[in-house]
């Protein structure tokens, strides 16, 4: 990216003067929902599309990998065992939607002769991020332990949408994980705690310096981060400073921008088979 555009997105940043914004301005920064005009619209045809799909694809659906009740996975196996398995996790800010209503991603990688899994995990407040980030790895070692069972045994590319994007650069380093790609996350949760968003998720100091991907040591495996050109300006940026903290430290990757996709749009670029997130979720076995 040009640095006249990183400057002009940088200046956008309400993050930039972060103490002087009121309680209605900081949750702004971060509320997708009211950022994009037609997100109900958006919302209703990706959960009517994949509640269609979920039930017409040949799949294994709702199995356990761990104690609570999201603790499942659902698995979308490939003719081939041996085919890559692309993993998704879902968003919602760790406190809201479920792994059923992103079955509509299934379609793109598998026109490619991919396996999906989409792991569900649990929500605030019901258990805090810090059980949520642990859930991730507990269900990367199911696939590993049980999905050649139910035909999926290939390599893995880890991918996730929002809030699943952080859960992505968190489970990186995961044994079974061969790359990633990120989709429209948050990576500093920092400013999170200002918002309305930590009234379900009561981030702690600890879990700030922690669990946020920014204030981390970089996993050396391929991530690619990819965000909407038309997102809010914090998701933005934190999008570019991962990148920009990868890349000086010498991890590979690519920082893609999907033009004209806002928060929601950007998953068309991974449901379509000729979407271009879908050609980088294949380019990451390169």
């Amino acid at each position: 990216m040009a640095e006249n555009a990183r400057s002009t997105i940088r200046s956008l940043d309400p993050r930039g003067k972060w103490s002087e914004l009121s309680q209605a301005e900081r949750n702004a920064a971060y509320d997708n929902n009211a950022a994009v005009k037609n997100s109900v619209a958006l919302i209703a045809e990706r959960n009517e599309a994949s509640s269609r799909l979920r039930g017409t694809l040949k799949s294994h659906l709702d199995l356990p990998y761990g104690e609570r009740a999201n603790n499942k996975i659902d698995l979308y196996p490939a003719a081939k065992p041996d085919a890559p398995c692309l993993v998704f996790l879902h968003g919602g800010y760790w406190q809201r939607n479920s792994r059923e209503l992103f079955a509509m991603l299934v379609e793109g990688v598998a026109a490619h002769g991919w396996s999906v899994a989409i792991p569900g995990y649990s929500l605030a407040p019901e258990v805090s991020l810090t059980d949520i980030v642990g859930e991730i790895p507990r269900a990367l070692d199911w696939l590993a332990a049980h999905g050649a069972s139910y035909g999926v045994a290939g390599p893995v590319v880890l991918s996730g949408w929002s809030a699943g994007a952080h859960l992505v650069a968190m489970a990186l380093d995961h044994p079974r994980v061969h790359a990633g790609l990120a989709l429209s996350g948050v990576y500093d949760l920092a400013p999170i705690r200002d918002t309305g968003l930590n009234d379900a998720l009561k981030l702690t100091d600890q879990e700030i310096a922690t669990l946020s991907p920014l204030r981390l040591p970089v996993t050396q495996k391929r991530l690619d981060i990819a965000y909407g050109s038309n997102e809010l300006p914090a998701l933005v940026c934190d999008s570019i400073d991962l990148s920009d903290k990868r890349v000086a430290a010498g991890a590979p990757g690519k920082l893609i921008s999907v033009e004209g996709a806002d928060h929601f749009t950007i998953l068309e670029a991974l449901r379509r088979p000729d979407g271009i997130l879908v050609d980088a979720v294949r380019r990451l076995l390169d």
